[in-house]
């Protein structure tokens, strides 16, 4: 074992760890209509469920992540969560079913939330306050490389191999993150700091951790901003291919929307330790109702084709933008008082908003009608509600 990797190294397996999410969301996409054609030709608009099935099972693990690297170390529960993401995406590329497929994403999702939940961790443990949400924005910078070239790669194997082979590449990425982690990085959570998983030191750290009005707020600000990405994410393709007949070149153009609101990690490492990270937050929510109302008002106006795609575009990049300059913040507010039980706290947090964001994000999806309406209106009502809770978390600040 090596003394342990620099900043950089470091930052880049975290995002990379990170990555795991976004690899299985975001390269599944060009696949949906395939799955789809294969597996519910009946009802192929079930197919947007391959993304949420996946979001719910990594929200139900996150429960449970944290909890078990307080008690076992960061380092095991990371790996054994991409053993059973492994196991669980192989058996979802030989289903021969939608519903055994579905099943499969959900155990595949609990796999990848142990890498997830345990990295914000092993940060957690190295840094703090506004240092550590400067270290996520860095992490979100190189993890938004993988938005960018998931669904082209996602696009190639299909054509190369077909839809079922990106199941493997999800086994590949999984073995050689697990590789890198157990050769660089040292466990941050020494054993005299450990807390066993009983029910009593759970519950109570679960209640001190709710007691906290900032907490709180951060959380469920975080879920109404996970609710807009992933409907986004969940309608993104339809939109694309059925809406402005775009389908053939969705993955690069989706490439290259994630590129752009991959500055958004650039500025919000560069303003976070100034302005504090409820002041960006609250300024972002706005932002994001004043974009979705134009949204809006340019569907109802009777715009040609061409202009809607060419705003529907920017609208989309701005939620993206808006994600990585909220979610990251939202998760450092959250921790930030809580350091003593990270792990718990990681896992509460990840958990409640994840699994939330999906009952938020999956009516707005199925109410997809051919057009992005149901989707702005979705994201004005939920930016709305985010943006009254981040002027509260920035009232609190002020208070002290």
């Amino acid at each position: 074992m090596t003394s342990g990797p620099g900043r950089t190294e470091f930052v880049a397996l975290m995002a990379m760890l990170a990555a795991t999410v976004a690899f299985s969301i975001d390269a599944m996409l060009p696949a949906l209509p395939r799955i789809g054609a294969a597996l519910s030709p009946d009802d192929v608009n079930r197919a947007q469920l391959v993304v949420t099935s996946f979001v719910l099972g990594m929200g139900a693990g996150t429960l449970f992540a944290g909890p078990l690297s307080d008690a076992f170390g960061r380092k095991r529960v990371m790996l054994a969560g991409a053993a059973i993401y492994s196991i669980a995406a192989a058996v979802a590329g030989l289903a021969q079913s939608l519903e055994v497929l579905l099943a499969a994403r959900v155990v595949q999702g609990i796999g990848a939330a142990g890498p997830r939940i345990a990295a914000q961790a092993v940060i957690r443990d190295l840094y703090a306050g506004r240092e550590m949400a400067r270290i996520l924005s860095f992490v979100m910078i190189v993890f938004t490389i993988v938005p960018v070239l998931a669904p082209a790669l996602g696009a190639a194997i299909i054509i190369l191999a077909g839809w079922r082979a990106v199941f493997a590449a999800f086994v590949v990425f999984a073995a050689l993150s697990a590789l890198w982690l157990a050769t660089r990085l040292p466990e941050t959570l020494p054993p005299e700091r450990r807390r066993p998983v009983r029910l009593g030191p759970l519950t109570a750290a679960m209640a001190e951790m709710l007691a906290i009005p900032k907490v709180r707020l951060a959380i469920a600000a975080q879920t109404l901003s996970f609710g807009m990405l992933f409907a986004m994410l969940s309608s993104t393709q339809q939109v694309f291919d059925i809406t402005f007949g775009r389908g053939d070149s969705f993955p690069y153009w989706f490439g290259g929307i994630a590129l752009v609101a991959a500055s958004s990690g650039v500025l919000n490492a560069a303003l976070v330790v100034r302005l504090g990270m409820a002041v960006l937050v609250f300024a972002m929510f706005r932002a994001q109702i004043a974009f979705s109302v134009l949204m809006i008002v340019a569907l109802l106006a009777g715009l040609s084709n061409d202009v809607l795609f060419a705003i529907f575009v920017v609208w989309q990049t701005t939620v993206f933008f808006q994600a990585g300059m909220t979610i990251g913040n939202t998760a450092s507010i959250t921790l930030e008082p809580v350091g003593h039980i990270a792990g718990l706290a990681s896992s509460v947090a990840g958990s409640v908003a994840t699994v939330l964001a999906v009952m938020l994000a999956a009516p707005v999806g199925l109410m997809f009608d051919g057009t992005p309406l149901p989707l702005a209106f979705g994201i004005l009502i939920y930016s709305g509600l985010a943006a009254l809770l981040a002027w509260r978390l920035v009232h609190l600040d002020r208070i002290g």
